[in-house]
């Protein structure tokens, strides 16, 4: 029987986190024509969807989908593109939405990556960081703008965030510290 975790981060604040990020792009990027949000696949999803409701301008979509995780709990380090930008973004304003940022190393892959393809401009916004593990693995050379939350170095799920693909759908973020509550998912 699968027993919900408790909040760590209560729907109420990240809808409201939210709301007050979307409200600052639109200020930065007032008199631009439009915005291009990548989202980073898989756990982006949620956020973004939520992020580009909050942004008052024409926004264009787009999702790429770099790995370093595997099924596991931590980065593995080694990164693999899944799937790639469906539009060229060469000459466009692009905001990356990022579900958590661990160590930096997929996001840091994913930024030069878009840097190359010649981006007008390119900002990082993500629901959540964990700062100590930026710090520790030195690998993102770009700094977050738009951060919802900061994080210690905890597992976490819910609002995109998963364990081996589950626990996506909980509205907000929760602290894993049960290993009986993984087990169910361990044999799915």
């Amino acid at each position: 029987m699968y027993t919900p975790v408790p909040a760590l981060i209560t729907k109420e604040e990240i809808e409201e986190r939210i709301l007050k990020i979307g409200k600052q792009i639109t200020a930065d990027y007032a008199g631009q024509s439009y915005l291009r949000v990548i989202g980073a696949l898989r756990g982006s999803f949620v956020f973004m969807a939520d992020l580009i409701r909050a942004i008052e301008m024409p926004v264009k979509v787009d999702f790429m989908e770099i790995s370093s995780y595997g099924k596991a709990m931590v980065s593995s380090g080694n990164i693999k593109i899944l799937k790639d930008l469906t539009d060229d973004p060469h000459g466009e304003n692009v905001i990356i939405a990022e579900d958590i940022v661990d160590t930096g190393l997929t996001l840091q892959s994913m930024i030069d990556l878009l840097k190359s393809r010649g981006v007008l401009s390119l900002e990082v916004a993500a629901l959540l960081v964990k700062p100590n593990n930026v710090a520790q693995h030195n690998k993102l050379k770009y700094p977050v703008k738009y951060k919802a939350f900061e994080i210690s170095d905890e597992f976490v799920v819910g609002v995109g965030l998963d364990y081996k693909g589950f626990m996506r759908n909980l509205p907000y973020i929760a602290q894993v510290t049960d290993a009986n509550q993984l087990k169910l998912f361990d044999e799915a």
